[in-house]
């Protein structure tokens, strides 16, 4: 073997090194893309998932709201029926006091003749 083939099998040896490093290098960005991406594809089915749970859970909240409302609206309507069949909705509470107190006072006087009789 000449001096001139151990340097060109130095060389050779020496680019197939560089190769291997350069394909070393490109395995390494490969795989922490295909990772990156795995990741990525995970968090994504995860943040979809939540998503939908949360969407499933407003919808309850929704419902349980609405139903309570739909309660407190028949509550205000049955009281706003008993106040207008007691005549508060349309008189203030001092002069509906007054006017109930006038009449015992006359029913008080009626008893009264009533039974001096």
């Amino acid at each position: 073997m000449t001096k001139l083939d151990t340097i060109k099998g130095k060389v050779n040896e020496t680019e197939e090194f560089a190769r291997k490093i350069w394909l070393a290098g490109l395995g390494a960005y490969g795989k922490s893309f295909d990772e990156a991406q795995g990741r990525y594809e995970k968090l994504s089915v995860e943040a979809s998932k939540m998503f939908d749970e949360l969407v499933v859970k407003g919808s309850k909240i929704e419902t349980q709201t609405k139903d309570k409302f739909q309660v407190k609206d028949k509550v205000e309507a049955r009281v706003a029926e008993v106040r207008r069949k007691l005549g508060l909705d349309n008189v203030s509470a001092d002069q509906k006091v007054d006017e109930l107190s006038a009449k015992i006072d006359a029913l008080t006087d009626a008893v009264a003749k009533l039974a001096a009789k």
